[in-house]
This record gives C-alpha cells, structure tokens and sequence, in this order.
C-alpha cells in the first residue's frame, strides 16, 4: 500500500467526546481515511477505505461490537 500523507488532515472527532478517550477520523488522499487516538496525536494512525469506514461506521451504530 502507498505512503498517504496525514499531516495537512482536518481530523474531527465526536462532539459527544467527553473525557478524552476519543478517536479522531479524517478524511486523507481523498480515498481512504484515518483513524487515531486523540490522546497520541503523534502516533500511529490507521488507513482504510471510505467504503471500509463506512461499513465500521454502520456496524458501530447498529451496535454490532457492543460488547
């Protein structure tokens, strides 16, 4: 997989993120986004797909992984 560059990424996270425990997501290269920690902005970041995210994203609003 190609190098996709996140350091001009507008990342965001929930407005429902409260006490620090957040991930932020971000749109990147257009095709993918990211995914990190928001307490370890300099650390590793996950790229999937936008058709990936979308479906993650649908999973965990229909409670898929609740656990």
């Amino acid at each position: 997989m190609p190098t996709i560059d996140v350091s001009e990424a507008d990342w965001r996270k929930s407005r429902h993120s409260t006490n620090g425990n957040c991930v932020e997501i971000a749109q990147v290269g257009g095709t993918h986004v990211g995914i990190r920690d928001s307490n370890d902005l300099s650390g590793a970041v996950l790229i999937v797909t936008v058709e990936d995210w979308r479906v993650l994203a649908a999973g965990i609003k229909d409670g898929e992984f609740d656990f």
